[in-house]
């Protein structure tokens, strides 16, 4: 079948399955055999992806961007992805902010399903997915595909993605042009910031009823001692989400949590781009590691031999495996906290909390912390790769700037 004919045929399916059931054989997937024209493309595109498969969440995001492309280069463009442009990019980045409504979901099913015990593309998977804030789905709102958008955040990621993707495709001798590298107004698709970006964070009163609110919680309920661990953890050590569940090349342990000879203790984990570090343990996480070791019947803190998981489903003896089950749980505190502040008389002081997620807490932790510790102790613990990224934490300057101009009269 010729370049033109596949043009006609919209077939509206995954290419790629989970990084865990990406197949070993490089053949071509049967149930796109309209576009077998393209091998070369999806023989880059496997080869590139299969370099991060073994960092899931860097593998789906850059999953999802080359998919697209691939989708679009041949279903749109009707050409090989070797062949595109800069003016191809263009248009494809404007297909990316307004895509036809055939191409958008309400909701994330898998990808594939099992069927016949064999692994197939789920039909009612979509390449783009409508979503609403939290605080709209909380108002009743629901997903709408006409009012799909694309934020300049996700731009940014189409442009990143796509330009080492053709990198790659360089370095493999597949083609030697990298059409994004061409595109030098990028600023027509990204609009420039002036300053630094403002850190989402809970402001102290907030920080202090979430909390209060996860003790009283756990009063209440022994279960929600989980609660109180996960948010200890979460905000005295910058954890990210990622760094408390077990995964292929991580699950955090007991004895991960080591003293050393000058009787100071320290957790190890593994964070983004499977980097390990070491983390400072405070007075305060050790606390809070006492009473959850002391809830799940364990010695107050753990010997060199514990291996026990840190954070154990409720049901069973391993390691919580699902991010979102942390985020759920998260949330289920965040809510609670929210109408607490509201029943006590602190509706205005409620705010961003509602549309607050797990990752604030990251957030907040890191921004407490650099008030009071040496900015390099901070960028050690949060693993940040540079101090130019924890000095965004850093919001003296606004507060010296707004309350330098606080006062200034309209005449001299």
């Amino acid at each position: 079948m010729s370049e033109k004919n596949v043009k006609k045929a919209v077939k509206l399916l995954p290419i790629f399955d989970t990084a865990e059931n990406l197949s070993i054989e490089l053949s071509f997937p049967s149930y796109l055999s309209e576009f077998k024209c393209y091998k070369k493309d999806y023989l880059g595109a496997y080869a590139f992806l299969e370099a991060y498969k073994d960092n899931k969440a860097t593998f789906n995001a850059y999953r999802r961007e080359i998919e697209r492309l691939l989708q679009w280069s041949w279903q749109v463009a009707g050409k090989s992805i070797l062949k595109l442009r800069r003016s191809d990019i263009e248009s494809y980045i404007k297909f990316c902010q307004k895509p036809p409504k055939r191409w958008i979901g309400l909701s994330k099913p898998p990808r594939f399903i099992n069927k016949n015990g064999e692994r197939q593309p789920n039909p009612k998977w979509r390449s783009f997915v409508a979503t609403v804030s939290k605080i709209k789905n909380s108002q009743g709102d629901e997903p709408d595909k006409n009012k799909y958008s694309l934020s300049e955040k996700a731009v940014r990621e189409i442009f990143a993605v796509i330009s080492s993707f053709y990198n790659f495709l360089i370095q493999e001798e597949l083609t030697e042009v990298n059409p994004v590298a061409q595109i030098r107004q990028k600023s027509k698709f990204i609009r420039k910031q002036q300053g630094q970006k403002k850190i989402r964070r809970l402001s102290d009163l907030q920080w202090i009823f979430v909390v209060e609110t996860a003790e009283l919680m756990a009063e209440e309920d022994k279960r929600h001692e989980r609660t109180l661990f996960i948010l200890s953890a979460l905000y005295l050590m910058y954890l990210r989400v990622s760094e408390l569940v077990a995964s292929e090349r991580w699950s955090p342990k007991m004895n991960d949590f080591k003293k050393d000879n000058d009787n100071q203790w320290w957790f190890t984990t593994v964070g983004k781009g499977n980097k390990e570090r070491q983390i400072a343990v405070s007075n305060a996480m050790l606390k809070a590691l006492k009473r959850w070791r002391n809830h799940l019947g364990l010695s107050a803190l753990p010997s060199p031999d514990d291996g026990s998981p840190l954070v154990p489903a409720e049901r069973g003896k391993k390691n919580i495996s699902s991010t979102n089950q942390i985020r759920n749980i998260v949330q289920h505190c965040f809510d609670c906290t929210a109408e607490r502040m509201i029943t006590e008389g602190f509706s205005e002081e409620v705010g961003e909390l509602k549309s607050a997620t797990v990752h604030w807490l990251r957030h907040t932790g890191i921004s407490d912390d650099v008030k009071r510790r040496p900015r390099e102790h901070v960028r050690d613990d949060a693993g940040h790769s540079s101090s130019s990224t924890t000095d965004r934490y850093i919001d003296v300057d606004l507060r010296d700037r707004h309350r330098s101009a606080k006062n200034k009269p309209i005449t001299s």
